[in-house]
């Protein structure tokens, strides 16, 4: 099977790479990101491609890569810089046009995208809810709109060719974490001048004790886009690992005694903190966190067979260890910079919170 993925290099894009590869299968694959790994471990055997699907001539330059594709996995995404947004949804949302365009032009059989439970409305914090929920997003959170915002694109195409076109999946994943991407996620999250091993030596966690969010192992994502192309599996499908993750969870895998901040006050901090440029993070991920509903994932075990082999404990504990090791790979988004690096490229090229990318 000729398999294109975009953001191949990313998070879920190293897994699924790593479980293609397990399957033994002699796949066709092709990578397209910005900047293409080294050609070691899992980023060995892949056809690399340096694109951005951001650019206003994305869909076009798509084409040829796309064509005599079996089927397309789209991971590309974009989280830095916050400060332009309008960059974040072109990539987001434009990319998802430009990459669906392609397809389309090119009679690609399959679209698997990568949405998220983010693309879901609040209303439900703390309870369950299944494909059918309402995917208008959270307002405030930038992630969570651009989410919404490119599975409407998939709505509009799937209302306009009505089964006749390319078959479209959607897989809806809670915090997607795994050791091996601790330090690209950390670069994302945490100001560059702290060195991401203080994360497990806080001694207390600030957080609200109403946290109850869904997260799952990058593995047990990969699993699932494998299983869906295997099957030829169109539609959504929710991913998360049991029991959602508490706040005390978080405290206790730290290492941390919790202490209860309301999300009001925590976001208030967040934000000022942000627009002060002290740290990269906008307030739209606290309110998503503490919005977003906890997922059923009946029909992805249904359909696909799925079952994630990651409780959601052991996935926590599986990238805190990252944090502690500083674990990365050879791939640009996820490899290891140092605080000294991270400060040298925040004066050569500007801050990664407004830096223009690429």
């Amino acid at each position: 099977m000729r398999i294109v993925i975009t953001g191949a290099s990313g998070n879920v894009g190293t897994a699924l790479l790593r479980r293609l590869a397990a399957a033994g299968s002699a796949h066709d694959l092709v990578g397209v990101v910005r900047r293409p790994p080294e050609p070691a471990g899992p980023y060995e055997s892949v056809h690399w491609h340096s694109l951005d699907v951001a650019g206003a001539d994305a869909a076009d330059r798509l084409r040829p890569i796309v064509a005599g594709a079996d089927a397309v996995v789209h991971l590309a995404w974009g989280f830095q810089p916050t400060r332009n947004t309008d960059y974040l949804s072109r990539v987001g949302v434009g990319g998802t046009a430009a990459i669906l365009d392609a397809a389309h032009a090119e009679s690609v059989g399959h679209l698997l995208h990568m949405s998220s439970v983010g693309t879901y409305a609040a209303g439900r914090y703390g309870c369950r809810v299944d494909e059918s929920w309402s995917t208008s997003g959270i307002a405030s959170s930038p992630y969570s709109r651009d989410k919404s915002a490119a599975e409407a694109v998939l709505d509009r195409y799937e209302h306009e060719h009505r089964g006749t076109g390319v078959a479209i999946t959607r897989m809806r994943p809670g915090f997607i974490v795994q050791r091996g991407a601790a330090s690209g996620q950390m670069r994302y999250f945490l100001p560059g001048y702290i060195p991401m091993s203080v994360i497990t030596h806080l001694p207390v966690l600030p957080l609200d004790r109403r946290l109850c969010i869904p997260i799952v192992h990058a593995d047990d994502v990969a699993d699932a886009f494998a299983r869906a192309l295997d099957r030829g599996a169109a539609g959504a499908f929710n991913l998360a690992a049991e029991p959602p993750v508490s706040r005390d969870d978080v405290a206790d895998a730290l290492g941390a005694r919790a202490v209860h901040l309301p999300s009001a006050v925590l976001g208030r901090l967040v934000d000022l903190s942000w627009r002060a440029r002290l740290q990269p993070i906008d307030r739209g991920w606290l309110d998503m966190a503490f919005s977003v509903p906890l997922l059923d994932c009946g029909r992805a075990r249904a359909e696909l067979g799925w079952q994630p082999r990651w409780s959601a404990a052991e996935a926590l504990r599986d990238v805190l260890d990252g944090v502690t090791e500083g674990a990365h790979t050879v791939s640009p988004p996820l490899r290891r910079r140092s605080p000294v690096e991270q400060l040298r490229r925040s004066v050569t090229v500007g801050a990664k919170t407004v830096r223009h990318l690429p």
